[in-house]
Parts: structure tokens; sequence; C-alpha cells
């Protein structure tokens, strides 16, 4: 009982842990990602990341929920910024766009989208919080252009929610390396679409 308890009070900060599994699907690929090389990688045994996480699936999400955090936080600073609405709105596009094929943070995130057929309502429910503030921000975004003139009158909400379907869809070619969708071809289509559904008559 001694043992675990100060092998507890030695143990990375979570943080750290969560860090340290981005950065290995980043270079090894998620099949790499293993109880045990994680541990071997941050000085535990994977007893040991089981009593913190208690399953892969949980260490999965809290990574993808701390890699939302990150992003999340540079989001606010792009929204915030001031300036054109559109600049932003392609902002937070180029934010939300995955880099390239095998790009981690998409490859977390279809990873855990793909095990929560199976996950709790907790598990749900936290994974519908980082769709909520995507959507939220992106909802927002549309109602200031809207209000300032930018943009032509539409239902920001309705509007959001099909531009991040479309942003879905086409990240998910981008993060599998879809022949014939990578990323600079991606954007140029999402900006004719927000060209077309924002565009004032009048401009």
């Amino acid at each position: 009982m001694a043992g675990a308890a100060r092998a507890r009070k030695n143990a990375p900060p979570r943080e750290d842990v969560l860090a340290a599994a981005m950065e290995m699907i980043a270079e090894r690929g998620l099949e790499k990602l293993t109880m045990a090389a994680l541990g071997r990688e941050v000085g535990m045994s994977s007893g040991h990341l089981l009593y913190y996480f208690h399953s892969k699936d949980e260490l999965l999400l809290q990574t993808l929920e701390w890699s939302e955090g990150r992003l999340g936080a540079e989001r606010g600073r792009l929204l915030s910024r001031g300036g054109d609405a559109r600049e932003r709105l392609d902002a937070y596009v180029d934010l939300y766009v995955p880099d390239g094929h095998r790009d981690p943070h998409w490859t977390l995130w279809l990873e855990v989208w793909n095990r929560s057929q199976n996950a709790d309502d907790d598990a749900r429910a936290r994974q519908a919080a980082i769709e909520g503030a995507w959507h939220r921000d992106l909802v927002a975004l549309i109602a200031e252009g809207v209000s300032r003139g930018e943009f032509r009158p539409v239902d920001p909400d309705r509007f959001a929610a099909r531009l991040r379907a479309l942003l879905d869809g086409f990240s998910i070619h981008v993060a599998i390396g879809l022949r014939g969708t990578d990323r600079a071809q991606i954007l140029h289509h999402v900006r004719e679409f927000l060209d077309d559904g924002l565009a004032r008559g009048d401009a």
C-alpha cells in the first residue's frame, strides 16, 4: 500500500501524461499508443496509468479534451482580435481543417468518436461539450457579421450547423489522406461556399 501511495506521489502531472500521449500520436501514430508504451514514456507502469485513467478510452478522451483546451484558447484569441468578421471566419476555418494526412488531433478525434458507439452517457456528454464549444463560437461570429452588415441575413445557428458539417466531411478526407482532397483544395472549396452563402447581394 505504501509503495502504491509513493508511486502516485511521484507520478508526473496529469497534463504531462496527456501531452506525452499526444506527442506519441503525432510521432508514431495512434496504433503505437498503448498503456505500456505511454508508461515507459512518462516513467509509470501501465497499472498506474490504469489507476488514473481506468481505461484506454478514458485516456484518449482526456487527451482529446486537453488538446481541445489548447485549440479553444487559440480559437478564442483568433476570434477576439477584432477586424472583419470574414477574416476571423477564415481564421476559424484554417484552425478547424487538419494540417494534413494523419494530423494528430484529428487522428485522435476520429478514434474517440469511433469508440463512442459504446461510450457511457458521461463520455457522450463530454464529447458533445467539445462540439458545442466550436459551434457556439461559430454561431456568435456569424451573428456578429450579420449584425454589422458584413454578411447577408442568415440564421446563424442553421448556417453554422451546415458549415460545420461541410468542414467535418472535408476534414475527415484530409485526415485520412483521401486522394484528391488535400488541405489547400479543401480551404478553397470552403471559402467558395462562404462566398456563396454569406456575400451580400449589394456587395
